[in-house]
């Protein structure tokens, strides 16, 4: 049996999506809403991740200070060099308590998919992962997507665990948990999750 549980934990990972400053701090540019109340079970989650041997991907959106790898629809928040989560600044770092250990791995973004134009699916499959395991902000962006692409790039299973997921509201974060469910995606609790794995 615990050999069992060690090889399917080898062909898992887990993505911590955007848990960094800019989006889950008051004030930050990005704000979301949900995102400081999750942040315990983001930790736990990681916690039980490393306990098990998933490999844990820490997700991040890094940018040029000029907005020149933004999307269109978000140039307007780079003026002058600054802007949200530029590469080296305080707003890209992870929030307090999240901390990558050695063997863990950083995936810089630039849009709401991880799997957009990086190099995601190539890490996963030479890595022999077949499941995700989805923790971060927020739901109906770069959660939503990236899962979408996970399902449609044939990893089976993905799951979200649903209260280390948040969205700028607990009705969009339901309503987005609703859409993905209907596309087979597993939603437990963090304690489902950790029950379902002991």
């Amino acid at each position: 049996m615990a050999v069992a549980v060690a090889g399917k934990w080898r062909e898992t990972a887990m993505l911590v999506i955007d848990m960094q400053n800019d989006f889950i701090l008051p004030g930050g540019p990005m704000h979301v809403a949900g995102g400081q109340a999750i942040v315990p079970e983001v930790i736990h989650a990681v916690s039980v991740a490393r306990d098990r041997g998933i490999y844990v991907i820490w997700v991040v959106r890094e940018h040029d200070p000029y907005g020149r790898d933004v999307e269109l629809f978000r140039r307007h928040l780079y003026v002058n060099g600054k802007g949200p989560t530029m590469k080296g600044s305080k707003g890209a770092e992870l929030v307090e308590g999240l901390v990558p250990v050695e063997g863990e791995y950083k995936l810089v973004k630039t849009r709401f998919s991880a799997f957009f134009d990086t190099h995601l699916n190539s890490l996963l499959r030479s890595s022999g992962i077949k499941s995700l395991v989805v923790v971060g902000v927020q739901t109906p962006n770069c959660i939503r997507q990236t899962v979408f692409d996970a399902v449609a790039s044939n990893y089976q299973p993905v799951s979200v665990i649903v209260d280390a997921t948040a969205a700028a509201n607990s009705e969009v974060h339901t309503a987005n948990i609703r859409d993905m469910q209907n596309i087979g995606v597993s939603t437990p609790t963090l304690q489902e999750w950790c029950s379902d794995y002991a």
